[in-house]
C-alpha cells in the first residue's frame, strides 16, 4: 500500500479512538486551547459502536475533566445501591463480608454505566468544543517522518479486493499528519502493537496480561430488580482451571448487565472460555434471577491486567500511548475508565504545552510521568500484586495475601515488593496431552446459548469480500502444531467461532477463519500458543454494533 498516492491533512494532534481515552484528551486539548485543530478517528460505525465494559465507574475521571457533567445531562444515572461478593461452589455460595476489604473495593460513590453511551455523551461534548469526530474510519497503518517520528496515520480504506490487491472499486484512504498522534484503540491495537515493537518500548516491564471478558444484556422479571445492585462472584465454575469471576450489574428499565471473565493465562488448551460463561448462568443463584427473562445483548473483549509492573513506555517520537494501550486497569477493583480518562487528559496537556513551545514530533516525557507519578500510578501501585499473587498461588491464597498487600499498601508499603508476572499468556498454554477435556453441557436457549447465536446478539457485521483482517505468519502452524499439540485451542478461546478445524472424508483438516464473526475482542492475538495470529483492522464501520454495552 505504500506506492498509493494520497492527499493529506495537517492537524495539531490525531487521536485514534473514540473510547473515554481519546475522547478525553479531544476534550481536554479543546478547553486548554480553542484554536488547536484535533481530530478524532473511529473505526466503529459510530461512536460507541465497539465499546464494551462492565462497567461500574469511578467519575474521578470526568470530575477532572468535566466538574459539571451532571448538569451537562452526563448519562450516569444508577449510582451503587449495594455490594456484594460471593464465592460459588456448583449448588450453592457463600458470601464473602464487605468489612476485611481494603477501602479501595468500596463502591460507594460510583455509577453502573454503559460506557458505550457515556462515549457517545463526551463525543457530543467534543463536537460542541469544535473536535472533529470521524466514525466508520478504520486506521490501518502508521506514517512515518524522516526521522523515524510517527507523524500521522492512514485511514478510510475501502474496497480491497480479497487478496489485499487494489481493485477499481477501492477507496485509497487519507493521510491525518500531526504535531503528535495518540493511539487509544483500546486492549492490544493494531498500531500501538506496531509501535511498541518499533520503538521496543515493553523492554523494562513485565509482559502484559490480559483477561477475556464476556457479557449479556438481560431484561429481567421486574420483582427480582434491584437498580444500583453489584455483585461479584469468584470460584465456580472455574476452580483451579483458570482465574477469574463474575458480574451482575442491576441497571436501569429492569436491564441487568450478566459478565464473565476468565484471565488467559490458563494452561488446559481444552478450557472454553465462553462455554465457562454460558455454564456459570445455570448456577442457582443466578439461574434464578434470570428465569423468566431475555438476552437481548452480548460482546466480548480482553481486558489488560498486568497493571504497574506491565505498562510498557508511554511516548515514542511523536506518538503516545493512552488508556488500555498502555492497560491501566486496577484488577480487583475491575474498574479502568477512570484511568483511560486520566490518562487522555494528561496526554492533552502535554502536547499543549508542547505546541505552545513549537514543538512536534518529539517525546511527550511530561505525560509518561503525570501517569506513573501522579494519580493514575498511585491507583495502580497499590494493587500491583494481586494478579501476579493469584497467577502463583490461586484463588484462595491470592484472596489472604492479595487482600493484606493492597492494605499495607494504603500505608504505604509492601512486604511483597513488586512481584513479576513471569510467562506472558501465550506460554502459559501447556501441550494438550498434560490434561484432560472437560465436558461442557449443551446449551439450553433458555439461559445458555451457542456460540454463533448469541454473535447475532452483538450486531456484528463484516464486508465479506474485503481481506480477512486476521493474518496467519504460517498457514501451516494451526493444524501441524496447534492442532497436534494443544488440541487446537483457537477453536475454543474465541468468544464469536472465528476460527474452527474442518475434517473432510479423504482430505486432510483444514483450519478455517470466520472473520465475519469477529467481535474484535483480540484474544487469539494475544492466547495462540504460537504467537502465529495477528489481528489487524478491518474497514472502517465493520464489526460489532453494540447498543448500550
Amino acid at each position: 500500500m505504500a506506492e498509493i498516492e494520497r492527499e493529506a491533512m495537517e492537524y495539531d494532534v490525531v487521536i485514534v479512538g473514540a473510547g473515554p481515552a481519546g475522547l478525553s484528551a479531544a476534550i481536554r486539548l479543546k478547553q486548554l486551547d480553542a484554536d488547536l485543530n484535533v481530530v478524532v478517528l473511529e473505526k466503529g460505525s459510530e461512536v460507541g459502536a465497539h465499546i464494551l465494559s462492565g462497567a461500574v465507574l469511578d467519575p474521578c475521571g470526568l470530575d477532572a475533566l468535566i466538574p459539571d457533567w451532571k448538569e451537562k445531562g452526563a448519562p450516569l444515572n444508577v449510582p451503587v445501591k449495594e455490594d456484594k461478593f460471593y464465592m460459588l461452589g456448583e449448588a450453592g455460595q457463600i458470601r464473602i463480608p464487605n468489612f476485611p476489604m481494603p477501602p479501595l473495593m468500596n463502591n460507594h460513590g460510583n455509577y453502573i454505566v454503559s460506557m458505550g453511551n457515556v462515549c457517545r455523551w463526551m463525543a457530543e461534548q467534543a463536537e460542541e468544543l469544535g473536535v472533529e469526530i470521524f466514525p466508520g474510519m478504520a486506521c490501518s497503518e502508521l506514517v512515518y517522518g524522516e526521522a523515524g517520528e510517527v507523524k500521522g496515520v492512514v485511514a478510510g480504506v475501502f474496497g480491497l479486493e480479497a487478496d489485499g490487491s487494489i481493485g477499481e472499486g477501492t477507496e485509497p484512504g487519507m493521510e491525518l499528519h500531526g504535531k503528535y498522534v495518540f493511539l487509544s484503540e483500546g486492549v492490544r491495537g493494531s498500531l500501538s502493537k506496531e509501535v511498541i515493537a518499533k520503538y521496543d518500548l515493553a523492554k523494562d516491564s513485565e509482559p502484559q496480561k490480559y483477561g477475556l471478558g464476556m457479557k449479556e444484556i438481560w431484561e429481567i422479571d421486574p420483582d427480582k430488580h434491584k437498580e444500583g445492585s453489584v455483585t461479584h462472584t469468584m470460584g465456580w465454575p472455574l476452580g483451579k482451571n483458570a482465574g477469574g469471576g463474575s458480574f451482575i450489574y442491576h441497571l436501569e428499565n429492569n436491564q441487568v448487565y450478566v459478565g464473565f471473565v476468565v484471565h488467559l493465562n490458563y494452561k488446559n488448551p481444552h478450557l472454553f472460555p465462553y462455554m465457562e460463561f454460558q455454564r456459570f448462568k445455570h448456577h442457582p443463584m443466578v439461574a434464578e434471577l434470570l428465569k423468566g427473562g431475555k438476552r437481548v445483548a452480548y460482546g466480548a473483549r480482553a481486558i489488560s491486567e498486568g497493571g504497574y509492573q506491565s505498562m510498557p513506555k508511554m511516548v515514542a517520537p511523536g506518538v503516545a500511548l493512552l488508556g488500555c494501550s498502555v492497560g491501566m486497569v486496577n484488577v480487583p477493583r475491575i474498574k479502568g475508565n477512570h484511568n483511560a480518562m486520566l490518562s487522555g487528559k494528561a496526554a492533552a496537556e502535554a502536547a499543549f504545552d508542547a505546541i505552545k513551545a513549537e514543538r512536534s514530533g518529539d517525546e511527550l516525557t511530561d505525560y509518561e510521568s503525570e501517569v506513573r507519578d501522579g494519580d493514575i500510578g498511585a491507583d495502580l501501585k497499590k494493587v500491583r500484586n494481586v494478579k501476579p499473587l493469584w497467577s502463583k498461588y490461586g484463588l484462595m491464597a491470592s484472596l489472604t495475601l492479595g487482600g493484606f498487600d493492597m492494605w499495607t499498601n494504603t500505608l504505604g508499603f509492601s512486604l511483597f515488593g513488586t512481584q513479576a508476572h513471569g510467562k506472558n499468556d501465550a506460554d502459559a498454554t501447556e501441550e494438550a496431552s498434560k490434561h484432560t477435556a472437560i465436558d461442557y453441557p449443551k446449551p439450553d436457549g433458555k439461559l445458555s446459548f451457542d456460540r454463533l447465536t448469541n454473535v447475532a446478539f452483538s450486531f456484528t457485521n463484516h464486508e465479506e469480500s474485503q481481506p480477512a483482517h486476521l493474518h496467519l505468519t504460517d498457514a501451516d502452524v494451526p493444524v501441524k502444531s496447534n492442532l497436534a499439540k494443544y488440541a487446537g485451542p483457537s477453536a475454543r478461546y474465541c468468544p464469536a467461532g472465528v476460527y474452527e478445524f474442518v475434517e473432510e472424508e479423504g482430505k486432510d483438516t483444514r483450519f478455517v477463519i470466520n472473520f465475519q464473526n469477529c467481535v474484535h475482542c483480540k484474544t487469539c492475538d494475544i492466547k495462540d500458543p504460537a504467537q502465529n495470529i495477528t489481528w489487524t483492522t478491518p474497514q472502517g464501520g465493520d464489526g460489532p454494533n453494540y447498543p448500550n454495552m
